[in-house]
Order: structure tokens, then sequence, then C-alpha cells
């Protein structure tokens, strides 16, 4: 498989709509791949809190409208990143949408883990409830987002409901940029996975992001990496090799704790 993680600079001196035109491009550009990524709220910035309300979009807005024709002239699978959603409820969400080459929406996730310590999107957003895998020709992909990232058993989880590909699109600070890197390869060693992690570059809400997309193997091993600043990060990969490694390696058959509840 041919992946492209697109690591857009967010940035106040650009609007939101001319960001959108400027990432479907960019998606288009990438015809040929099989997967395209985009990260966490790179329509608003995922430390822009106060612009949440103001920029958030019903599930089929804008930004829907855009990456799904985007998805269809590309002819790729795309993760189109996060949104600011507002439920039909009237409450915000974290909302990642992933499309089929076709330009059909294939599924969304509500991130359920909000960062902010009881602030932000803490208590801006709704949390949401279920893991999200979806099934391509190659592989199967796990959904999670940016904070998900910190809390293992969401990707154990994935892995029980047969994720081979764990996606993570972010906004995550330039701060904290070791965790970033530390907790991408952690995920991909503990669940013999794929780790696609796409992050954002420039300043949210004067943020500075920590860029640096990544994609690690199931041995933990960095097949690419980016830089800070934006970039199309290009990679192709086996997705057999996941079940080589469970099969060379099968430490996912010793697990004790957290095992699912069998079915009756």
């Amino acid at each position: 498989m041919r992946a492209s993680l697109l690591q857009i600079a967010v940035n106040e001196d650009e609007s939101a709509e001319v960001r959108r035109v400027r990432a479907a491009a960019l998606v288009r550009d990438q015809a040929g791949a099989d997967l395209v990524v985009l990260p966490e709220l790179w329509t608003t910035g995922a430390f822009a809190f106060e612009e949440f309300g103001s920029q958030a979009e019903p599930l089929e807005g804008p930004t829907y409208e855009a990456m799904a024709k985007a998805a269809g002239d590309a002819g790729v699978w795309l993760h189109a990143g996060s949104v600011p959603e507002r439920g039909s409820d009237g409450q915000l969400y974290n909302t990642s949408l992933v499309f089929s080459p076709s330009g059909d929406l294939a599924a969304s996730y509500r991130k359920i883990h909000r960062f902010g310590f009881d602030k932000g999107e803490a208590v801006l957003m709704g949390a949401g409830r279920e893991p999200v895998t979806v099934r391509l020709p190659d592989t199967t992909l796990g959904v999670a987002t940016c904070y998900d990232l910190r809390f293992p058993e969401l990707f154990r989880s994935l892995v029980d409901a047969g994720a081979e590909t764990l996606v993570v699109p972010a906004g995550w600070p330039e701060r904290r940029r070791s965790h970033w890197t530390l907790l991408a390869q952690a995920r991909a060693v503990e669940n013999q996975a794929f780790v696609l992690a796409c992050g954002t570059a420039g300043t949210h809400a004067g943020v500075p992001q920590a860029g640096h997309s990544i994609v690690v193997d199931p041995w933990g091993e960095v097949l690419a990496e980016a830089g800070a600043d934006e970039e199309v990060l290009t990679v192709e990969f086996d997705p057999a090799k996941v079940a080589r490694t469970r099969e060379q390696f099968p430490a996912l058959k010793d697990r004790v704790l957290g095992l699912p509840t069998p079915r009756r």
C-alpha cells in the first residue's frame, strides 16, 4: 500500500475556507495512493478553542462535501482528519471522517478522549462512545484521534475488532513532541500493527505544533517521519507484515487481562 500523510500547516492568517480548498487540492495531488490522511481539526486548529463554536459544521457540512469530492476525484481512501461537528442535539464533537475512493462516507468517529483537563476541548465538546474500524481492500483501519494515543485500552479494542493499521490524526503540541514519537511506537509494538500518525504544522492559538508525522511498522521501526513544517509524507508498506509479525512473535495470544468478553 502507498499512504500519504498531509501535514497541513494551520495558521491564523489563512481562513478555514481557503485552507479547505488548499487541502482538497493536496488530496487530488495524491491520485495513485491507496490511503491519504489529514490531521486533527485542520480547519480551525486543535488549540483554537474559541473558534470551535463558530466554525462547527453539521456532519455533512462544507468540509464533508469538499473532502468527499476530493476523495472521489483522486480515487483514494481518505481519512479527512477531524472537524468540529455540531450534532443534531446541538452538542459539539471532534469528529473524524473517512471516505471511500468513490467519495462515499465509509465511517465517522467522534473522539472518545477529550483533551484539556476540565477546560478547552474537554468541556466544549462531547465525548464519542464507540471505537471505529474501517475495512479497506488490503487492511482494516482502526481510527483514533490525538489525545486518544495516550490510552492503550482504546487501541486494544480496535485490534480486537480486527484493526491492523492504526490511523491517528492529531494537533500535537511541539512541547510534547517526544511523547508523540514514543507513544506512536509503543502503540505499534504492543498491538503489532502499523501506526500512521498525521499531525499539523504551524501554530494554533499561539501553540506551536509538533509536526513530525510518523509511520511505524509492527516491530516499532520508523518507516518515515516528517519534519516540523508543512509536508506531504508518503510511504509504501506491506499490510501483510502484520499477520507475519503476529505469527512470528505471538505476544497477543498471551494476553490475560482485558480480553474481550466471549459471545454467548
